[in-house]
């Protein structure tokens, strides 16, 4: 709906008489007006002195009179066109204070930022401040400088690091730390894909005073061969280890086949072979689950002086014992539970007599069959106490031996024990428990006695080491009413370094044997002396000098030896 000519007359007034009050006061400045003549020049890009319409005074003064007439201000002429905002996007907000970056001081208090690293990528080191020693001094009898750096002559020689191998390189996964080798005389071995194999040879050369253990010594020079090979894998999960050792012992004369008329109680050729080998696996089920097995062979000859020994023999009897492990060890946080399963065969060759015929050793075959099972739990870090259970029983080729017994039987042990490992410098483990057997003959009593089993290692210190073994076995024997043979064994030894490539051993064993049932019991003592010379981590030389003594309750038995050998040892 429009409006009426009356109104909108009155409208126009009303504008009019607005206006005035504004009008009145524009003229009553002194300046005249020229903004209808200066607002094309200063909305002009293209003039020298354009100013924007927003640094216009809001108030007339001296300054405002200059930006209206650039030419009363000559700073204002050399002012440089602004640019153009056309097509940038704004910002916001407060910039930070002068200076400031993104992970230091910053007045507005905001929080730093935190430098990343990359997995492997070292931390730079703190730059050094107060309390930071001074560099050292040079030796007394010099200029007494201050030795800051090395001079560039000494590292002129000297081939630059790649970054890549100094682990500069930012982002770069961590170098593997190198183990400390604590032998540095020791063989380094070679690897065949993921295992690491190392390998020796000894050969010795000696003389011993009394190698058949008579009486009545009589002696001979004598040499040994005893090679050795170990192979362990190197994998991050499961294990496969293999350890064999060896040695032939020759000797240069020939015992005689009979003394003051009766048959020699040792052969005519008493050389001997020894053999003990075994392979471990490990294969990790899980984390707390493992499954092992052990497959052994030992090699030997009855011990020189043993009542075991056939009169009239023209060279000692071998025996192998072969044999097999299977078993579990589960971990129940701190409890630790095993068990497994044992076969084991054993086997003697035939006797070669003086007179050319042979005899039958078939009645001192056997296989074992048996069990055992094992409980500890970790009282503290370095303290596992343990509690073993071992069965089994014997079965042999032929039911009655040479004197008419059946030495079938059935037996086992149980003991305690702990092992430990305090700072390092006492670690082992150490048990006490009981062990029997009993035979299938009546005529044949109960076999038993103290079960000491040990293996300890005391660090003395940095240069002596200290160990001590124990071990408890029940042998068999062929002699007539006896069940067995109690054997206790009993071994200190202490190397010391002298130098890094000089090493002394020396060691004692002590031994009983007890012929249950049997009007004898044998005593023995042995001390032994080693001296090591490493040229280096491939030979070393060897010197050895052990006395052997034997007492036995049996007339004519006890015996002394004394046995010097000077070798080699090559390695790898």
């Amino acid at each position: 709906m429009g409006l009426g000519p009356a109104k909108g007359r009155n409208r126009r007034a009303t504008l009019v008489r607005a206006a005035l009050p504004c009008l009145a006061l524009i003229a009553s400045t002194d300046a005249p007006v020229r903004a209808q003549g200066l607002t094309p020049d200063l909305f002009n890009p293209n003039r020298d002195g354009f100013v924007s319409p927003r640094d216009l005074p809001t108030r007339r003064t001296a300054e405002s009179d200059a930006v209206l007439d650039p030419s009363a201000d000559p700073k204002l002429q050399r002012k440089a066109p602004a640019p153009s905002r056309i097509g940038q996007i704004p910002t916001y907000g407060l910039p930070p204070a002068a200076g400031a970056a993104s992970t230091g001081y910053d007045s507005l208090n905001r929080k730093r930022r935190q430098p990343i690293y990359y997995p492997g990528q070292a931390k730079p080191k703190r730059p050094p401040g107060p309390g930071t020693p001074a560099p050292a001094t040079t030796p007394a009898g010099t200029s007494g400088r201050v030795r800051i750096a090395v001079p560039p002559s000494e590292t002129a020689h000297r081939q630059p690091i790649a970054p890549a191998m100094a682990g500069n390189v930012p982002g770069q996964p961590q170098r593997r730390r190198l183990k400390v080798d604590d032998d540095p005389f020791g063989a380094v071995g070679d690897y065949a894909g993921s295992f690491l194999i190392k390998g020796a040879v000894e050969l010795s050369g000696g003389y011993d005073s009394n190698p058949a253990r008579f009486n009545t010594p009589k002696g001979s020079p004598l040499y040994v061969i005893a090679p050795e090979f170990l192979a362990v894998s190197d994998w991050q999960r499961h294990a496969l280890v293999a350890d064999l050792r060896g040695s032939f012992t020759g000797y240069g004369n020939e015992m005689p086949a009979s003394i003051n008329g009766a048959p020699s109680s040792a052969p005519i050729n008493i050389d001997r072979p020894d053999f003990t080998g075994h392979v471990d696996g490990r294969l990790d089920a899980t984390n707390d689950l493992r499954i092992g097995s052990q497959l052994r062979l030992r090699i030997a000859t009855d011990n020189p002086g043993s009542p075991n020994i056939q009169a009239g023999l023209a060279e000692y009897p071998v025996y192998a014992t072969f044999g097999g492990t299977v078993g579990i060890d589960q971990t129940l946080n701190r409890l630790q539970v095993s068990a497994g399963a044992t076969v084991d065969s054993t086997a003697y060759t035939e006797s070669r007599l003086t007179d050319g015929t042979t005899s039958s050793n078939d009645d001192r075959d056997y296989n074992q069959y048996g069990g055992v099972g094992r409980v500890s739990y970790e009282l503290k870090p370095g303290l596992k106490p343990f509690a073993e259970v071992q069965g089994d029983s014997r079965v042999h080729d032929v039911p009655l031996d040479r004197n008419g017994y059946r030495r079938d039987s059935s037996g086992g042990y149980a003991k305690v024990g702990s092992s430990f490992e305090f700072t390092r410098l006492l670690t082992g483990e150490i048990s006490i428990g009981y062990t029997a057997r009993n035979y299938v003959d009546p005529r044949l009593d109960q076999l038993s006695g103290l079960l000491v089993s040990s293996s300890l290692v005391w660090t003395v210190s940095g240069l002596t080491t200290a160990k001590f073994y124990s071990d408890t076995q029940i042998n068999e024997t062929t002699l007539a009413g006896s069940p067995g043979i109690l054997v206790h064994t009993y071994t200190v030894e202490v190397d010391h370094d002298f130098r890094r490539w000089l090493t002394g051993i020396g060691k004692f064993t002590y031994g009983t044997y007890d012929y249950q049932d049997y009007p004898r019991n044998d005593k023995s003592y042995s001390i032994e002396g080693d001296v090591i010379y490493k040229l280096n981590r491939n030979l070393w030389v060897k010197g050895m000098l052990r006395r052997d003594v034997l007492n036995s309750s049996a007339p004519g038995s006890s015996s002394a030896a004394t046995v010097v050998m000077l070798g080699v040892r090559l390695q790898n």
